[in-house]
């Protein structure tokens, strides 16, 4: 039976039904940076020719540099995430694997397809999964739990590098996911990394096949991962946005979950009434199914703060 999925970014229901053009609304239901990285093609073939291997070491030599990526672990760079989260659950046979939530719902949707049970309790697990800081919750984990394999989901741990699991990816059965679409504001892009022991990194490469990344995520990829100072920069102002939306949201919110400035979860007295108050105003918003006090709320650029002031 194929699980539910459930996703922000749905912004075609919300102009359904709230009404206006896609280019009305404000987008705050997903956690990415909305000052993308600039984009500048260096390769002028990048469109044109089919990606070549040269372009792709290049690529997995920044990123090597830029998480600091244990020597003796492997690196894949793939078309998004969620091309690899598809696929890991082939990685072993199907067994019982640890999934704490609430969390990202994709890694339990993939798992129970490719037939395994999902659990919140790693004992006894054949494989566990953290989201590091999780989704929605914004929280870190300290360390990663004791099942043989692990899957580290750090989508979102750009923004505390300091903080990274990186480290966990030389050990037997582990594997660290990177995102690029959500630190660099590049979600279009479809780019992400798979980075652990050499024998799973490999299984994942035949299951992906030759050319899963376009030529101009390579070429964009490289650059932005080699632009230390653009990265501080964002760092920066990600933590003073997310303190500014702090402050526009404590007339309304109880609390705010978590410590990432990509997102931030509030709870509040209904999560419903306010993401309908707010998709009035034509901003969307992020409500769960699991908890009604829950909305998550993803950072305005620049020129939008001041209709998320006065919506709210």
């Amino acid at each position: 039976m194929t699980q539910s999925r459930d996703h922000g970014g749905n912004l075609d229901a919300a102009v359904r039904q709230y009404g206006g053009q896609r280019g009305d609304w404000i987008d705050l239901s997903t956690g990415i940076n909305p000052c993308p990285y600039p984009v500048r093609l260096t390769q002028v073939d990048a469109w044109s020719a089919l990606p070549d291997r040269g372009a792709m070491d290049q690529l997995i030599d920044a990123a090597r540099a830029f998480w600091n990526i244990p020597t003796d672990a492997a690196v894949l760079a793939a078309p998004g995430c969620s091309a690899l989260i598809a696929q890991i659950p082939t990685l072993w046979p199907a067994n019982t694997v640890a999934i704490p939530g609430p969390t990202y719902n994709e890694h339990g949707a993939s798992f129970r397809f490719h037939g395994w049970q999902v659990t919140d309790d790693p004992t006894g697990a054949a494989c566990s999964v953290i989201v590091h800081p999780n989704n929605p919750t914004g929280a870190f984990w300290q360390s990663v739990t004791g099942t043989p394999a692990c899957i580290i989901d750090e989508s979102f741990c750009d923004v505390a590098p300091d903080k990274s699991l990186i480290h966990a990816a030389s050990q037997t059965g582990h594997i660290v996911l990177k995102s690029f679409g959500k630190f660099w504001g590049l979600a279009g892009a479809r780019l992400g990394f798979a980075i652990g022991p050499a024998d799973l990194i490999e299984q994942l490469r035949q299951r992906i096949g030759p050319w899963a990344v376009s030529g101009p995520a390579l070429d964009i990829g490289t650059q932005a991962l080699s632009d230390l100072d653009w990265a501080d920069q964002t760092r920066a102002r990600l933590a003073q946005d997310a303190q500014r939306l702090d402050q526009l949201m404590a007339p309304h919110s109880q609390s705010v979950l978590g410590t990432t400035p990509l997102f931030r979860t509030y709870q509040v007295q209904s999560a419903a009434a306010l993401q309908d108050r707010l998709a009035r105003h034509h901003i969307w918003s992020r409500v769960f199914p699991y908890d009604p006090t829950w909305i998550r709320l993803g950072l305005p650029a620049p020129e939008h703060w001041d209709r998320v002031r006065a919506a709210l």
